[in-house]
Parts: structure tokens; C-alpha cells; sequence
């Protein structure tokens, strides 16, 4: 996990990346097997800040997810304890396999804001599984578009995933950003 420090700051290195964003009108209905083995979708009311970070951290560790580990506690707790804001966390044989969070804020829309698995929970299929709980979670509620954006750090099958569970790219934006080394 990448930590940024206040005091140090890291050598960076620009690189490329392409954003796509991706949207649904309707709910596609996407049936997808329930993973073999002991699996439980629960819902976290206001979690706690350590643990949302542990989450995040893990899941985006290998992505160069920071955006929500250079938040204050304020700033973290003004988000993921809104109510409008829900966050799901997928457990296997009672370890946590990855996260959910689902941003209704705006209106009548809902985002996909994080969608993914700790690192050792890949390549089993379970990532399709989630993605469908995660778009029927949006669908109960009365929306009239689901979207969500990825770009090429994360992982190489985000893509693909999201529009063979039925969301369709609208937009792409190739942006120089610094990471890192």
C-alpha cells in the first residue's frame, strides 16, 4: 500500500492513463452464479474510518487508488457516513474478499464509486458475482441511471467486466497524472 507522508514526498513519475465512463438506463437483470464456498454480501452502516481505510488500501493497493488516503478524517467521514452513501463489504469463509460503494448523492442517479476485490480474492469469478449484487443493490432504489468510470490502472479485466454486465462507455478522456515511483 502506497502512503503518503505529509512531510516526505515521494519521487513521482507522469504517465498516460485512459479514463472511460460507463453508464446503465435500466437494470439489465444480470444473472450471474453464486460463487462456490461460504460468501456473505453485508451492508456497513457508518464504518469506521480505520477500517473503510484498511478496505480501500488493500482493494486499490495495487491500482494507485489515493485519493481517499490524502482525505482528512473529516473529509473521509463527510462521504462515507452520508446516508446516501452505501458500502457493502463481500466476505469469504468470514474474511473480507472486497468492497462495494454505491453513491446516491446525486439525483436520481446512483455511482459505482468503488468496486473491488483484495488481491487475493482475484481470478476466482467473484468480481462478476459482486459487480451483479452491486448493480441490483442500485436498482432497488429509484434511479434512472447507474454509472461508473475506470481507467487503465486498474485492474486489465475492469473493463471488459463492466460492460459484459450491461453498462455502456459514453465518454474516454486520456490524462497525464503523476504517480508514485
Amino acid at each position: 500500500m502506497i502512503i503518503l507522508s505529509p512531510w516526505v514526498r515521494p519521487e513521482m513519475q507522469k504517465t498516460t492513463t485512459i479514463t472511460t465512463w460507463l453508464e446503465m438506463h435500466e437494470n439489465p437483470h444480470v444473472h450471474v452464479p453464486r460463487p462456490v464456498g461460504h460468501y456473505a454480501l453485508m451492508a456497513v452502516k457508518s464504518p469506521p474510518l480505520h477500517y473503510y481505510r484498511y478496505l480501500y488500501g488493500t482493494v486499490g493497493r495495487d491500482y494507485i487508488w489515493v485519493d481517499r488516503l490524502r482525505l482528512s478524517d473529516e473529509g473521509l467521514a463527510a462521504i462515507i457516513h452520508d446516508e446516501a452513501v452505501e458500502i457493502y463489504v463481500m466476505y469469504a469463509d468470514g474474511a473480507p474478499a472486497g468492497y462495494i460503494e454505491l453513491d446516491f448523492r446525486p439525483a436520481r442517479e446512483a455511482e459505482l464509486a468503488y468496486f473491488g476485490l483484495m488481491p487475493e480474492f482475484t481470478g476466482r469469478g467473484l468480481g462478476k458475482f459482486m459487480l451483479a449484487q452491486a448493480i441490483e443493490l442500485a436498482w432497488e432504489r429509484p434511479i434512472k441511471r447507474l454509472f461508473v468510470h475506470t481507467c487503465t490502472l486498474d485492474h486489465p479485466a475492469a473493463l471488459t467486466l463492466y460492460q459484459k454486465c450491461g453498462f455502456i462507455p459514453y465518454a474516454q478522456e486520456e490524462t497525464e497524472v503523476e504517480l508514485p515511483v
